[in-house]
């Protein structure tokens, strides 16, 4: 197993050992000891039927803050993360990373970041551990296509496929300030 920093400070790409034969292969995808810091509480899978689905940009506000690990089990994304911590050197940047089913590559995505994909294949399923329940009161998020953040998205902004709450959502500079960079 591999874990690799990103240009963005606690973002971070997991690349399991994939041990393969004949019959097929064996990974472990998840050990706690890889990112000790972090209690997974819960496990989400989501499936997007069609090409250039977008979803999120989300997080949640403490004390349900979440951090993520994300993988996909079916299909391809582009996995992005968004530094939101007030304060932070890369406050308003973004990371944005290739998970592919074949591979395992997995994205931690951790508290005071927003996270988003978008598929590259149809009928892709995304498997993502999260530290904290889903909180309808605490679920915050922000436009996708923010100008201002300039995410470079592998799919034009009028075929992109979103739920109705992502297509309202705020841009950053409209967003409460909700994380604050070192504590």
């Amino acid at each position: 197993m591999e874990i690799v920093d990103t240009r963005l400070p606690g973002v971070k790409v997991v690349r399991p050992k994939i041990h393969g034969d004949h019959r097929g292969f064996f990974s472990e995808i998840f050990r706690s000891e890889w990112l000790p810091q972090v209690d997974f509480i819960q496990e989400n899978l989501s499936l997007s039927a069609e090409v250039g689905t977008i979803r999120g940009l989300h997080y949640q506000e403490p004390p349900d803050a979440q951090d993520k690990l994300v993988m996909v089990v079916q299909g391809a994304i582009l996995d992005v993360a968004v530094d939101l911590r007030h304060g932070s050197p890369t406050f308003g940047q973004w990371v944005a990373v290739e998970l592919r089913a074949e591979d395992l590559t997995q994205m931690f995505v951790p508290v005071g970041f927003a996270h988003g994909f978008c598929t590259l294949q149809p009928n892709t399923m995304v498997l993502y551990k999260v530290s904290a329940p889903y909180s309808p009161a605490r679920d915050r998020g922000i436009l996708w296509d923010d100008p201002d953040l300039g995410i470079e998205w592998p799919v034009a902004p009028g075929a992109a496929i979103l739920s109705d709450k992502d297509r309202r959502l705020p841009r950053l500079k409209d967003a409460e300030p909700i994380f604050r960079f070192g504590g």
